[in-house]
């Protein structure tokens, strides 16, 4: 089994970083054998999900190796790492959320011409649909902004609870108590409609 360079006597974590800036990989892998957990789930409490906090890290990492001139030896290395790992995690949610934007746009569309055939089948169930669709909207347009605003990010962006309360820069508790409510008040809107 191979030591690793950390692990022999007066060997420090500057020692390490300059040996990866000579392009010693095998010191650059003890940085990462160091780090790699501590990445991983800042990643993770950046972006929510495992394989793409893998994924980010990994990334940082790569990233890091390859401006390995520009780290301070004299410097903590996850404290320069963090910067690389902070910025990827930051591009990737402004991505997803563009994704998510776009989606959202489509989704009306898509969704009305999905059912299209499905509706030629049988108009009985497309005038169901149809009345069905216009009483949820009705419904939904009835909630007060708060309440409608929750409502759509849960059940319609599909949002976990923790992604929505980083979203509107709430409290979970918060989040989950007011999508209690608009549910309440968005049944009640719908038995008295029908």
């Amino acid at each position: 089994m191979e030591t690793l360079l950390s692990e022999q006597p007066g060997v420090t974590e500057r020692d390490l970083i300059l040996r990866t800036q000579r392009g010693e990989t095998a010191a650059f892998g003890d940085l990462v054998n160091r780090y790699m957990r501590r990445a991983y789930f800042a990643a993770l409490g950046f972006v929510g999900s495992s394989e793409d906090a893998y994924d980010l890290s990994q990334d940082a990492f790569v990233r890091a190796f390859n401006a390995r001139d520009r780290i301070n030896p004299d410097m903590p290395f996850y404290t320069w790492f963090y910067q690389i790992l902070r910025r990827l995690c930051y591009n990737f949610n402004r991505d997803r959320k563009l994704h998510r934007e776009k989606l959202k746009q489509a989704k009306p569309w898509l969704e009305d011409h999905a059912g299209w055939l499905a509706d030629q089948r049988n108009p009985h169930q497309q005038v169901q649909r149809v009345d069905l669709q216009k009483r949820v909207q009705e419904g939904i347009a009835s909630l007060g902004e708060k309440d409608r605003e929750i409502l759509v990010l849960k059940e319609f962006e599909d949002l976990k609870y923790r992604e929505i309360a980083e979203l509107l820069d709430i409290p979970i508790g918060t989040v989950m108590s007011r999508l209690y409510s608009a549910r309440r008040h968005l049944a009640t809107a719908l038995e008295e409609e029908g």
